[in-house]
């Protein structure tokens, strides 16, 4: 990938610039995930002649209020006080450091207004609770169309009308994908592919308003997904893209600095020209400009696209699988073109002298595949991970369930009271192929976990929604509660030998999922494999 060298730095000025009319894209719930996989040329073309990262950071939590509400406030939620979707200006958990031009954090639509009076400044919105967000007062356009088609032909038509110097529009419709079939799915990709269309219609409309060579524009997401859902703490949830494409921006720039969602305010402020509020902690991202130098970032490298694991990952399912009586194949691809990919099976991070990847091979036993893309000398990915868990038929290996349903649950109910709806028996703590009533339903799963060092284990389920961990009738773990796919650690120290292990769950309602980790000595964090795991202690 090129990467523009530059000479000849500016001055610390926007004024140095000369771009008169900026358009920030944010497009909810897109995640890295859905640009490599979609079909995005428009999205494509931006990256390719302007500069971008797949790998910036919103913040947490992982709400839409939050991140939003970051990206227009050049500030995180310690700051601006919007914790939760639950925020209203008039119900808060407590006030913003300092208020803006309304009785909420200062945001670049307040920011611009008050140094740019005479400047038009738009806001188009799908989601209307963005408004509450935002600063209407210091618009003089404010429209929240009832779909994503409808947003922009709005944002068209004002574009073309008024010319406007900053314009921020907000698609809301890859989130509903991403809640009603899940991410990282074909119908997730399509709204991908929508959004790309729409993000297209945006820029053909500068070109016929006549202002497109002096119009510079960002697209961003305020968080990802994983499964039906965010809020938690994964990476898939936490990265999004950030682009920047157009007026006196570097062409195929590969975003070397980190980028997190409240530098995107800070990046519009300085191209218009406006001086940031001393109380946002956002910067703005100067690099992707021509004539500005890359910052000093010491022993940081450039990040480029992580590798993929085939079995890729399947909504909330990590790469990689339970293998019942078979020996599965591990395949890696490299996203960027002539990396080179190194991989390790103890779970340990792959490093240039770890083992280098020449194709397929098979594993006969369980394990942590780990693998890294490196390019050149400064260029390297983040790490993927997969579990494969292979386990025999004959072994007498499982985990016994009972499967209920209730209603309206808001915490793990008191099973030893409730009849079940069926019972059996499984390989792992899964809910994944039980038969759910409308996602109202509960499990109770019991095996025995085999010990081979003793030591101090940590346990983690991450759940959608509560759950709680025993071993050997000790509550170790507790997850419980209504809340999206987050995990919760405990830890205790066993001795060799079987320990009954006892996992609670429960959903409320919607998509649920339930995935049991542990960490030991000489064992690196991984789904509690198959084989560990009996019916009995016989």
């Amino acid at each position: 990938m090129l990467l523009i060298s530059c000479s000849n730095a500016k001055e610390d000025q926007a004024a140095a610039i000369g771009i008169k009319h900026v358009i920030v894209i944010g497009v909810d719930g897109l995640s890295p995930n859905g640009i490599v996989n979609a079909d995005t040329p428009v999205l494509d073309t931006l990256m390719k002649n302007g500069a971008y990262t797949l790998n910036a950071r919103g913040v947490l939590p992982t709400s839409s209020s939050s991140n939003w509400a970051s990206m227009v406030s050049g500030a995180g939620p310690e700051q601006h006080g919007i914790t939760s979707n639950d925020w209203e200006r008039d119900d808060r958990p407590y006030p913003p450091v300092v208020t803006g031009t309304e009785d909420i954090f200062p945001t670049i639509f307040g920011v611009v207004r008050k140094q740019r009076p005479d400047l038009e400044i738009g806001a188009i919105y799908h989601w209307s609770g963005f408004g509450r967000l935002i600063e209407k007062s210091a618009l003089s356009f404010d429209m929240n169309p009832e779909t994503e088609h409808a947003t922009a032909a709005t944002a068209v038509r004002y574009i073309k009308n008024k010319k406007p110097g900053f314009l921020f529009v907000h698609f809301d419709h890859v989130d509903h994908a991403g809640h009603e079939f899940g991410h990282k799915t074909k119908a997730y990709y399509e709204s991908v592919t929508v959004a790309d269309s729409l993000i297209g219609s945006i820029i053909q409309a500068t070109k016929a308003a006549g202002i497109f060579d002096e119009t510079t524009f960002i697209v961003s997401a305020d968080h990802g997904g994983i499964g039906y859902g965010h809020g938690g703490q994964s990476l898939d949830e936490l990265e999004i893209p950030f682009i920047v494409y157009g007026k006196d921006v570097k062409k195929c720039n590969l975003i070397k600095e980190s980028v997190y969602t409240y530098d995107n305010a800070a990046t519009a402020a300085f191209m218009l020209g406006v001086k940031q509020p001393y109380a946002w902690i956002g910067k703005p991202i100067k690099s992707v400009f021509e004539g500005y130098p890359e910052p000093e970032i010491g022993a940081q490298k450039g990040l480029i696209a992580a590798p993929i694991i085939y079995p890729k990952p399947d909504l909330y399912e990590p790469a990689g699988g339970l293998f019942v009586d078979k020996t599965p194949e591990v395949k890696i691809e490299s996203v960027t073109e002539n990396a080179e990919i190194y991989y390790s099976l103890d779970g340990s991070e792959p490093t240039r002298q770890s083992e280098k990847y020449n194709g397929p091979f098979q594993l006969n036993k369980s394990a942590v595949v780990q693998a890294k893309a490196f390019s050149g000398e400064n260029e390297q990915s983040n790490v993927t991970e997969a579990f494969f868990r292979l386990v025999k038929s004959n072994a007498n290996n499982g985990v016994k369930y009972s499967y209920y349903e209730g209603n309206n649950w808001q915490f793990l109910p008191v099973f030893a009271t409730l009849k079940p709806v069926q019972t059996g028996t499984k390989y792992q703590f899964r809910i994944d192929d039980l038969n759910e009533k409308e996602g109202r339903f509960g499990v109770w799963f019991t095996s025995f976990l085999k010990i081979d060092t003793e030591g101090t284990y940590r346990f983690y389920t991450t759940s959608d929604d509560g759950s709680k961990l025993y071993i050997d009738g000790e509550e170790v773990v507790n997850n419980d509660g209504d809340h999206g796919a987050i995990e919760r650690m405990g830890e205790i120290t066993l001795k060799p030998g079987l320990h009954e292990i006892t996992v609670e769950y429960f959903n409320k309602a919607g998509g649920g999922w339930l995935d049991v980790y542990y960490k030991g000595p000489g064992i690196v964090k991984q789904i509690i494999p198959a084989d560990h795991l009996f019916l009995s202690k016989k």
